[in-house]
């Protein structure tokens, strides 16, 4: 049965046309925000714009107008890459939006087709099934087993049955479909419908900070305190020297510049953003930041087998009737019996299928028959997927009175509630052995009579006759095995969870290299199984069969209570509990319903399990970028802090060697190295044959932290010894300023070609591929040049042009403070080698 046998032709694409321009679009439609303005503010309130207003103020009023307008540009040039950066992120997240937009099935010109839920006009004839999203309000004129969650208007959490028949045919746009399927002819769109009108839109969700923001958000606002308290110090100290109050507080500001860590809350904006985007080219949608960040600690992959290890692609196999006691092949020259099993089989489908066996059963049944009876029969009963294991019944009836009762389900089910000898219980035990253990997928097939329509309140109250046993083929995916390989080399374990039997899954799970596949247990077991025994249980088994949302839910929350980071995969409605409770819930693009897309952070738009390979590991190259990038920002503040500090607090003869103007540039050389060329940096070689990364509450362990602060410590002795080599040649403040600023650049240059790996060599890394590297340095080093050479530049920033030897002595210093990492490095690798 097929849409056409329900004379539903649908709009034509004129009428669509004609329709859209009375009504327009099916969108919900808000006062639209201003983001460039919201941005303006969010930067007045930036401490470093605020510090650099404070001192181009200070510079104007004592009349250093030159210092006071490169402070201005800067702060100009600051809030365009804040601006520009922002834009970026956010031009990546509505790219997102465009992807994640759902998607909807109406008849058009006496076809179904998928269109985009916003481009539905009044009058569409709107197909909706299980798992859906209604995209408009309409009413219904067939439906199936049709329920609807409805408790985003009325905020009752159970399922409203609806049909044609009933009083209440409507239906309404943002409700979900909890079971069945439904055509409906659309009334409302966009800000008409009832969810329109209440003002609720679904776009609106609420921004929460994740764990590694808040972390990063506290470290920075703790550098603020810290820059506050300094500030006050060093203000007192100046003042207390020369009396004089905006000396000292242009002096004061100058530390309190160098303490701040702006780069770090951009660099993490923009890593994630763009990581995002990344995934997105891949055809990996995240919905959620967070997940970003959990990708690369994840654990433990739990999958299902249909549409995600095998194809979906089912194809009748296998036939068994009972009355011959025989298995055959469905492409053989079938007999009555096997006709007859197939007949039975269709009637116990949906008239409108949509699962892939039921279309398989369709299709098969459409091959063999001589005159198609479906337009001749209608639906006059059914009883939904249920039980434990599952079964449906349906009922059907022709005019003459002619009435078919179909039920199909797992063997196990329709046995039960069979009329059937021992002998021929264990005829059909054994056909279902043989035939799960070539990996075909078994459904049981059953019929019953019944006169009268008192139908009884169960399906299972039917007196039921086993007819025999349909088996489907569902060929493993071509690129399984080697994703199953890539999964166990990065330390990830992987489990099936199926509704599926365990012949079935074992066959295909030792078809595809699948390790461990002995280790198995059903869903009615696991719910058994509690506390200490049902963590051990789950982590011992590799294979779930047989189960259900419940005992979903049971596995993830016992991996969870384990201290396992659990990804798990899921297209249907029931897998919405578990994609919900998982670390990250993996929704399939192609065959997902729109539940378990809501409840996923993550879709696979492609439906392919090597995208999460993917996945896991950008996830792992974003979190590793980032913390070089936030190690550089720690080790490179360091010497600022101190060059600044130091000299001051100790009464040096050049107390104060850098001012603003020299703070703000370092910061506009060392925003682009961490925001820049970092995210851009290639994943590491060994990345994926590493062992994912323990969660922990902090973004550094201390051994991370130590190696920041010994780098930030030697490049301040560099530039503190440059200072006093140059004091003791009886230099003069500008040279000892030039000679101190080179050297920190050349540290600078250096430490972002050291931290681009803490574990492989220099040499290895200038071999890796980014084009931003060369460009950022050469840009530095050009721009070092000209402060040393071009006089107008020179005066203003109160530097000399240096002799060779002077260049020479300060680019070495500024080397050797950093390459020493190298060493560390070397040893890492000759002590990871004597290990193995």
């Amino acid at each position: 049965m097929s849409i056409e046998n329900f004379n539903i032709k649908g709009l034509t694409s004129e009428q669509v046309r004609q329709s859209r321009a009375k009504y327009g679009e099916n969108k919900l439609k808000s006062k639209k925000k201003s983001y460039f303005i919201e941005a303006i503010i969010s930067l007045a309130k930036e401490p470093m714009i605020l510090l650099l207003l404070v001192a181009s103020v200070i510079y104007f009023s004592t009349g250093n107008i030159g210092d006071g307008l490169f402070l201005m540009s800067a702060t100009v040039l600051v809030a365009t890459i804040s601006l520009y950066q922002d834009s970026k992120s956010r031009n990546a997240l509505e790219k997102l939006k465009s992807y994640t937009q759902p998607k909807c099935k109406v008849i058009r010109n006496g076809a179904l087709v998928e269109i985009r839920s916003e481009e539905i006009v009044v009058g569409d004839s709107l197909m909706i099934e299980e798992g859906n999203t209604i995209s408009a309000d309409g009413i219904i004129i067939h439906s199936n087993d049709f329920s609807v969650n409805e408790s985003i208007l009325t905020g009752e959490s159970f399922s409203v049955f609806k049909d044609e028949t009933k009083k209440d045919t409507l239906i309404y746009k943002g409700t979900l479909v909890s079971s069945g399927l439904a055509i409906a002819t659309v009334t409302a769109i966009g800000n008409e419908t009832q969810l329109g009108k209440i003002g609720k839109s679904l776009e609106d969700i609420q921004k929460e900070k994740t764990p590694l923001e808040i972390q990063i958000n506290n470290f920075v606002k703790k550098m603020v305190v810290a820059g506050a308290v300094i500030f006050l110090i060093v203000w007192a100290i100046n003042y207390f020297n020369s009396y004089d109050i905006l000396d000292s507080l242009l002096k004061a500001l100058t530390l309190a510049m160098s303490i701040l860590p702006e780069e770090i809350p951009v660099a993490f904006t923009t890593f994630m953003a763009l990581g995002t985007w990344r995934l997105m080219k891949m055809g990996i949608i995240v919905k959620q930041l967070k997940t970003v960040e959990t990708l690369g600690s994840a654990t433990i992959i739990c999958t299902d087998k249909t549409g995600t290890i095998t194809e979906n692609r089912m194809s009748l196999a296998r036939l068994y009737t009972l009355a011959s006691n025989t298995i055959c092949k469905a492409d053989d020259v079938l007999g009555n019996a096997e006709k007859e099993l197939i007949r039975t089989a269709m009637w116990a489908s949906e008239p409108i299928p949509f699962d892939a066996m039921e279309i398989a059963l369709h299709d098969s049944y459409k091959a063999f028959s001589e005159k198609d009876e479906r337009p001749d029969y209608k639906m006059i009963h059914e009883y939904p997927l249920e039980g434990k294991p599952p079964m449906m019944t349906h009922l059907f009836e022709n005019k003459q009175g002619h009435r078919i009762i179909a039920a199909k389900g797992a063997p196990e089910a329709l046995m039960t509630i069979s009329n059937l000898s021992t002998i021929e219980k264990q005829q059909i035990i054994d056909a279902i052995q043989t035939i799960t253990a070539q990996g075909y997928r078994v459904l049981g097939v059953a019929e019953a009579y019944f006169e009268g329509s008192d139908y009884p309140k169960k399906q299972q109250e039917f007196q039921f006759n086993f007819k025999g046993i349909v088996a489907f083929y569902d060929p493993p995916k071509k690129n399984i095995t080697s994703v199953l390989k890539a999964f166990y080399s990065a330390g990830i374990n992987v489990k099936i969870i199926t509704g599926d039997n365990a012949l079935t899954t074992l066959a295909i799970a030792k078809e595809i290299g699948f390790k461990d596949a002995e280790k198995s247990i059903s869903g009615e077991d696991l719910l058994h199984l509690e506390g200490t025994e049902l963590q051990q249980k789950v982590a011992e088994a590799t294979i779930f069969t047989r189960m259900f949302p419940e005992a979903k839910l049971k596995v993830i929350n016992a991996l969870k209570a384990t201290n396992e980071i659990v990804a798990m995969t899921g297209d249907g409605v029931n897998d919405a509990p578990a994609l919900k409770a998982a670390h990250i819930g993996i929704a399939m693009g192609k065959k997902g319903t729109e539940i378990a897309k809501q409840a996923a952070s993550l879709i696979l738009l492609d439906d392919d399990l090597s995208k999460m390979v993917d996945a896991i590991a950008m996830g792992r190259r974003i979190y590793t970028n980032l913390k070089k990038a936030i190690q550089y920002i720690i080790s490179i503040h360091i010497p600022i802090i101190l060059t600044v500090f130091i000299p001051l607090a100790l009464g040096w003869v050049y107390p104060n060697i850098f001012s603003p103007v020299h703070i703000i540039l370092l910061e506009l050389i060392m925003g682009p190295t961490c925001s820049i060329i970092y995210e851009n940096e290639p994943m590491e070689k060994n990345t994926m044959l590493q062992k994912p990364r323990p969660v922990t509450l902090d973004f550094f362990n201390w051994k991370e932290l130590t190696t920041s602060i010994i780098q930030g410590i030697l490049i301040t002795l560099g530039t503190l010894t440059i200072y006093q080599f140059a004091i003791h040649q009886e230099f003069n403040e500008a040279i000892t300023r030039t000679m101190v600023f080179t050297t920190l650049i050349s540290a600078n240059i250096i430490l972002t070609l050291v931290n681009r790996s803490f574990y492989y060599s220099i040499f290895t890394t200038l071999r890796y591929k980014n084009k931003l590297v060369p460009l950022i340095i050469g840009i530095t080093i050009t721009l070092m040049a000209l402060l040393l050479f071009v006089k107008p530049l020179s005066l203003f920033f109160k530097f000399e042009s240096l002799s060779i030897t002077q260049i020479g002595i300060s680019i070495s210093i500024g080397f050797l403070s950093v390459i020493w990492y190298e060493f560390v490095k070397w040893f890492k690798r000759k002590k990871e080698t004597n290990t193995y």
